[in-house]
């Protein structure tokens, strides 16, 4: 189930009627603070119920060899547009649990990576990631961007960043780990999972699952289909086990086409949440890849999440209010 988290450093919002209430010691009443949030969330358009692109990216490469590829310049770009339109980066966990912890006026953004590919993430000699790998160039990015978080989130297979051996393994995924990044499960060996029994999707995830925790103790929080196909049951891809290792996910994701709903909305389903393909606006890509909904949400301002800066709040505008989905409705701030 999705719960929101408590409120980290910078976060709270204070009102200046609460901020003097406390000089003069008398406490600010609580509609009084209710009245100022509100405020606040309307003064930067919040909408916590709007939609939040979460895009897919397999391999950076000088030389694309498939329409999944980026090369390095095309990457930049894409987050360069991201910083300029006021995106922040947060992860796959931070978004299925609804930890969206960023600034007031500002859209989150998932950035995922599949299949665990070299051009992901390289470490040199000394454990810095090479600079035109995807990390690399996001950190870059990141540091010419103040508050453009460096994060993300890596599905990975057995292919693990193209390391042989355990400790190169594990050496990897730590990095990630102690760096802020989101290690989810694609699967150990990327089967497509449709048409297959409970068993064979099951044996398969748990063998994602158990890669991971058995390199960095770490269990994995989301999952993302190979090919972005569902099994028969739904289920089946966000709770099971066997052999002792169970899974219990806080969210499972496909492979396209349309920005993903607010976890605080009547629409957000864990079973089924969608991404969007890195690509420009060309064949299908003219309509249903990131540069296109990049574009349509900055053209649909109304349309897409934007942070009140509170994560004890869900911030929307009064007539938004039936699209909320009822389990937050204490959290709930509507203006």
């Amino acid at each position: 189930m999705v719960a929101l988290a408590g409120c980290s450093q910078g976060e709270t919002k204070v009102s200046a009627q609460h901020a003097a209430a406390q000089k003069s010691g008398k406490p600010a009443s609580a509609q009084e603070a209710h009245k100022a949030a509100a405020e606040r969330a309307a003064k930067v358009k919040a909408n916590e119920l709007g939609q939040i692109p979460v895009i897919m990216y397999h391999r950076v490469v000088a030389k694309p060899a498939g329409p999944d590829d980026r090369t390095p310049q095309q990457f930049r770009s894409e987050l360069e547009r991201l910083a300029k339109d006021g995106y922040v980066p947060i992860t796959a966990k931070e978004y299925t649990t609804g930890r969206i912890g960023i600034p007031a006026g500002r859209h989150p953004v998932v950035l995922t990576f599949d299949d665990s590919s070299p051009s992901q993430l390289t470490l040199d000699g000394m454990g810095a990631p090479k600079p035109d790998t995807a990390v690399g160039i996001l950190q870059d990015v990141a540091r010419k961007n103040p508050g453009f978080r460096p994060v993300a989130t890596f599905y990975v297979i057995k292919d693990m960043f193209g390391t042989f051996g355990p400790e190169a393994q594990a050496q990897t995924l730590g990095w990630l780990r102690d760096n802020g990044f989101d290690i989810g499960n694609h699967t150990r060996d990327h089967l497509n999972l449709r048409g297959k029994s409970k068993d064979q999707v099951t044996d398969q995830i748990v063998a994602g699952h158990k890669l991971i925790t058995s390199l960095i103790k770490d269990a994995p929080s989301t999952l993302a289909l190979p090919y972005g196909n569902q099994p028969s049951t739904k289920d089946w891809a966000m709770h099971g086990g066997a052999g002792g290792t169970n899974y219990n996910y806080t969210g499972v994701f496909l492979a396209g086409y349309t920005p993903a709903p607010s976890p605080f909305s009547k629409d957000f389903d864990p079973l089924g949440i969608p991404r969007i393909r890195a690509m420009d606006k060309v064949g299908d890509c003219a309509r249903f890849c990131s540069t296109a909904w990049l574009d349509w949400l900055n053209a649909h301002p109304e349309e897409r999440y934007t942070s009140d800066g509170d994560v004890r709040t869900v911030a929307f505008p009064k007539f938004k209010a039936p699209y909320a989905a009822p389990r937050f409705a204490r959290y709930t701030l509507p203006y």
